[in-house]
């Protein structure tokens, strides 16, 4: 088969937006699995800038976003296209759309329509997708995303104590990795750690940010955990951080907290289960499919039940190794290689 595949997330930031790693993570290693397991057919990576060739099989588009032009308007192949998730408009009252946004999305939802084939990451954005965009249920297909290989936990107490002084964590923390949407509920995460007087310790490029207007609706969350976090040294704000030094802050994390109200996918606490990181999450939106039994969950609208989930893991080492191994477990039934080969399974059903 000849497969385009639609890489301009990865040179173009505007088209990233708050999915600094999540977007371009999904399409790199999309993009080296099927190479690697798939050698057979012939790839073209493509940027919207660039004219492709007639002679094609069918286009990925490995991204949507629901209120920017990201679908073309003329369909020339068979087209398959992957959301991640639809968040903003299944909780549109905080994420606002403006009539800007409400008209690309009309659009975007005709051509959506229109697509041969709909990848999602989990069975909670298919039911979006079915519900929201009112596409046929045989054309949406279900293809987890994993962890990337080096999210192993790591035992190395000399690599672990450079990271603890390179970043100054202290000896026991919670740890969160993300963005700064409403749907990451941070506020109350942050409350509920001051309630119970744990460290907290940020990842994420959002976290740091200046430059933002902070009328947007869609920033109203970063605000807030900016005022919260700011003159509080339990609050430890990282930003962006390499994956090579993410690895150890997992293995080095006493617990991993997701209390999101709504995810598609919730590719962090994937990374943190393979680190052998004891995770608390919500069930909030597709967490329970990734999490499995092997976390401990709580009601994300209430801010004293994120603090015992938090404080009756952080409190107890046993409780804290068993939730490591299950975690380790859980994280091995999600590989690149069944997305790969799911992803391929589509691929051939379009073709």
């Amino acid at each position: 088969m000849k497969i385009a595949i639609d890489i301009s997330p990865l040179s173009e930031n505007r088209l990233l937006s708050h999915r600094v790693r999540g977007t371009g993570f999904y399409i790199e290693n999309l993009k080296k699995f099927l190479l690697k397991y798939y050698p057979q057919n012939e790839y073209i990576f493509f940027t919207k800038k660039q004219k492709l060739i007639s002679e094609i099989d069918l286009i990925h588009y490995p991204y949507f976003e629901p209120f920017f032009l990201t679908l073309p308007f003329i369909k020339h192949h068979r087209i398959i296209v992957t959301v991640h998730d639809l968040t903003p408009l299944v909780f549109p009252q905080n994420f606002p759309a403006g009539i800007k946004g409400t008209i690309k999305w009309q659009i975007q939802k005709l051509i959506l329509n229109k697509a041969d084939a709909i990848i999602t990451d989990s069975e909670c954005s298919k039911r979006d997708v079915i519900r929201i965009a009112g596409v046929d249920e045989k054309k949406v297909h279900v293809v987890y995303l994993a962890a990337g290989k080096e999210f192993q936990k790591i035992d190395n107490s000399s690599i672990l104590r450079s990271i603890e002084e390179k970043y100054q964590l202290p000896e026991k923390f919670i740890l969160y990795v993300g963005d700064v949407t409403w749907n990451k509920n941070l506020p109350r995460l942050i409350e509920a750690i001051k309630r119970i007087n744990i460290p907290l310790v940020m990842v994420g490029k959002a976290l740091l940010e200046k430059n933002f207007d902070i009328h947007n609706p869609w920033n109203q969350d970063l605000v807030k955990v900016q005022k919260l976090a700011n003159d509080d040294k339990r609050i430890i704000r990282l930003g962006f951080i390499p994956t090579e030094d993410l690895v150890s802050i997992y293995s080095l994390a006493t617990v991993f907290a997701m209390p999101s109200l709504y995810e598609g996918f919730g590719l962090p606490i994937l990374e943190a289960m393979s680190c052998g990181c004891p995770v608390v999450a919500s069930k909030g939106g597709s967490l329970a499919e990734v999490v499995g039994e092997a976390g401990r969950y709580i009601d994300p609208y209430d801010i004293d039940s994120i603090a015992k989930g938090i404080s009756e893991v952080f409190n107890s080492p046993s409780l804290q190794k068993e939730l490591s191994q299950k975690g380790i477990i859980q994280s091995k039934k999600f590989t690149w290689k069944k997305t790969a080969d799911e992803t391929m399974s589509v691929y051939k059903s379009v073709a």
